[in-house]
């Protein structure tokens, strides 16, 4: 199933726009080489990445600072921030961001609704 998200023109160029789908909260995201979107939250302890700064293709958690590749949802760095945090990262070990698959049909972006996201 496909779902109708927004225009290309509602996302700013570096910027990121927040969705809520039935249960599931994603971020949608426009960089040069086109549109992504992950789930809203960090999975070091689940804090929302909506302030988090978008870099090329990295968005960058603001509490602890993991990074993570908004293409693959692979994590580039695991939480790193504040000094100390590193005692916590046993207990949570590194893991990817969900992504989301989007893509653009003219100027208007759209998702490909995944089978557990009930909207």
């Amino acid at each position: 199933m496909i779902h109708t998200l927004c225009h290309l023109n509602d996302i700013p160029l570096g910027d990121k726009k927040a969705f809520e789908l039935g249960t599931h909260k994603l971020l949608v995201y426009r960089v040069e080489s086109g549109v992504y979107s992950t789930e809203s939250r960090c999975p070091h302890l689940f804090k929302s990445l909506i302030k988090g700064k978008v870099n090329d293709h990295l968005i960058e958690c603001p509490m602890h600072k993991a990074r993570f590749d908004i293409r693959t949802g692979e994590a580039a760095n695991w939480a790193v921030f504040p000094k100390g945090i590193q005692l916590l990262n046993k207990i949570r070990p590194k893991k990817c961001l969900r992504t989301y698959d989007v893509f653009l049909e003219g100027d208007v972006i759209k998702l490909n609704v995944p089978k557990d996201m009930f909207i």
